[in-house]
């Protein structure tokens, strides 16, 4: 099982549902996020084009933030999850700095924080909080390996593009266009 989330730029209008989700059902203080909407404009007027996405971390198959952990506090689990064990974590912020997409940040008790696709919400057989409230359905999450998903389905039949692929992390978080 490798999981993924794919979200539908074209449907994407920039509400933010998915950052508060995140913030209320992951207790974020106020101030971070782990998730957060972008807006790139492209072109020149008047061939003018907007794209509206939600971004966090891409949950790597080749995590930087990963390998550079001193502590093994950040890992990869089954279904290719990257996590923070917060007690295990010394703050340093090796992290931080080797994430391509910027995912990650200091949580004022000291260790690093970031994205878990709400893994304990997928333990219950839910969804992520960001997918399940998102009012435009732009957001589906499901198993890369499994054919028959979802998310396997878009990416077989759409055009799509992932952050940064430069840097050769194979990201979890794809874009359809």
């Amino acid at each position: 099982m490798r999981y993924a989330m794919v979200i539908d730029t074209l449907k994407c209008v920039g509400c933010s549902d998915c950052v508060v989700a995140c913030q209320t059902e992951n207790n974020v203080p106020i101030g971070y996020c782990r998730d957060w909407i972008t807006e790139t404009v492209n072109g020149a007027y008047p061939n003018i084009e907007l794209e509206l996405k939600s971004e966090r971390c891409n949950h790597c198959e080749n995590a930087p933030c990963v390998r550079c952990c001193p502590t093994g506090a950040s890992h990869i689990i089954d279904g290719g999850i990257v996590l923070v064990t917060p007690n295990e974590c010394i703050g340093c912020g090796a992290c931080i700095e080797s994430c391509p997409y910027d995912a990650r940040y200091q949580h004022p008790d000291g260790y690093v924080d970031k994205c878990t696709f709400c893994h304990h919400r997928l333990e219950k057989g839910q969804l992520p909080a960001c997918v399940s409230v998102c009012p435009t359905k732009c957001m589906y999450f499901g198993d890369l390996d499994n054919p028959n998903s979802e998310v396997s389905k878009l990416l077989k039949n759409r055009k799509y593009k992932t952050l940064a692929p430069e840097a050769g992390t194979k990201p979890h978080v794809y874009y359809l266009i």
